[in-house]
């Protein structure tokens, strides 16, 4: 349609949704494309939810996250990395984990900048410089036979005189890939040096299957530093639908997130972070389970892709998803969407996470294990 925004317009395809929409709906289809469990969001949770629901906790709540959850964020940031507390000032509790994102480029990102990013990468990302008028830069990871790597002098080369942030997805989505404490002290060495900020996306946080979380950024960092650090209630606490995620962020910028949560959203629906606050106090127990959880299905996933020849992986060591190339396929779009049609089954197509991952694909295995034998099943019979 005329009159729109050159930058919007030209928005580059959505491949995950080219593929989901071909069968969204249809209950025969095994949909794999999207990254959410399959389990339920707890009971203690919902009766958080419903209680404040009942006490009329349905309007207008403070902008940047009512108290009892910045509270409860901030105790438990402090305990999992066991850091000097953090100002709740420097929280803030937006409409989700995509909208902390989002408000991070709009503050950062003038028309004509650029922002590095470590790819592959969820392709949200990249449309939230897009639609900013920036240039998002990816810089590949590499795969080896132990892991994918990082090559920081890549990363450091593709910064110039335009560059105004630096974009990392660790646990990394779609590959699994986590930062190592030494690559985070050069980085924030790097980016204190260029006058760089630094957005942190650590979602994935807990979901690993070594220890209880990984390095965060938070444990290297000054109060003010130029760092976001992006969470989300999606993935842990299997909360996708409920929209609610939090930044935590220089005190300094308090005021302009105040403003942008309010241009967006207004944050969180009240009643949603009446159930946050309870998932983060209450739900260390159901977090376990949901990683038990992925890991089964992990097992199962890795177990068949193992035996596949055409199939070349790398193990993640965290996040729920297997990103796997498969020798021979060119088209991945193409391939995906004849599987849905075929036989039922639904992949995300690696190119959707940014240039160099033609002919992979990503699988969320956070679901039940039968279930994902059965996808593993359709899955050889179209590459058979």
């Amino acid at each position: 349609m005329e009159g729109l925004r050159n930058v919007i317009a030209t928005l580059p395809e959505q491949r995950i949704g080219a593929v989901a929409g071909l069968a969204i709906n249809n209950p025969d289809v095994i949909p794999l494309w999207f990254g959410e469990p399959d389990l339920d969001t707890p009971e203690f949770i919902r009766d958080a939810a419903i209680k404040a629901l009942g006490e009329g906790q349905t309007r207008y709540a403070h902008r940047r996250g009512i108290p009892a959850l910045r509270s409860a964020i901030q105790k438990y940031l402090t305990d999992l990395y066991e850091i000097a507390p953090l100002d709740i000032e420097r929280i803030s509790c937006l409409g989700s984990g995509m909208t902390a994102i989002m408000v991070s480029c709009q503050m950062l990102l003038n028309n004509g900048d650029n922002i590095v990013m470590v790819s592959p990468t969820w392709p949200n990302i990249f449309y939230c410089a897009y639609t900013m008028g920036a240039e998002p830069r990816h810089v590949r990871l590499d795969p080896s036979e132990t892991g994918w790597k990082l090559d920081l002098e890549k990363l450091f080369a593709a910064c110039d005189e335009r560059t105004r942030a630096i974009f990392i997805n660790s646990p990394n989505n779609p590959t699994g890939w986590v930062m190592s404490r030494e690559d985070q002290l050069e980085v924030l060495a790097f980016a204190r040096k260029k006058g760089l900020w630094i957005i942190a996306d650590e979602v994935y946080h807990r979901i690993v299957y070594s220890g209880r979380t990984v390095p965060s950024f938070l444990q290297i960092s000054e109060p003010d530093e130029r760092l976001l650090v992006v969470h989300s209630m999606s993935k842990a606490w299997c909360m996708t639908g409920w929209r609610c995620g939090w930044l935590v962020h220089p005190t300094g910028v308090g005021p302009q997130l105040n403003d942008l949560s309010g241009i967006n959203n207004t944050g969180s629906a009240t009643f949603v972070q009446h159930g946050a606050a309870a998932a983060i106090n209450e739900g260390e127990d159901f977090v376990n389970h949901v990683v038990e959880h992925c890991r089964r299905g992990r097992d199962v996933v890795f177990q068949r892709l193992a035996a596949n020849e055409r199939v070349e992986f790398v193990r993640p060591d965290a996040a729920f998803y297997a990103f796997f190339k498969i020798h021979g396929v060119e088209d991945d779009l193409a391939a995906a969407q004849a599987m849905v049609r075929e036989q039922k089954v639904g992949l995300a197509p690696g190119s959707a996470f940014g240039p160099g991952n033609e002919g992979y694909f990503r699988l969320c295995f956070a679901g039940d294990a039968e279930r994902l034998s059965e996808a593993m099943d359709r899955f050889e019979r179209y590459f058979a």
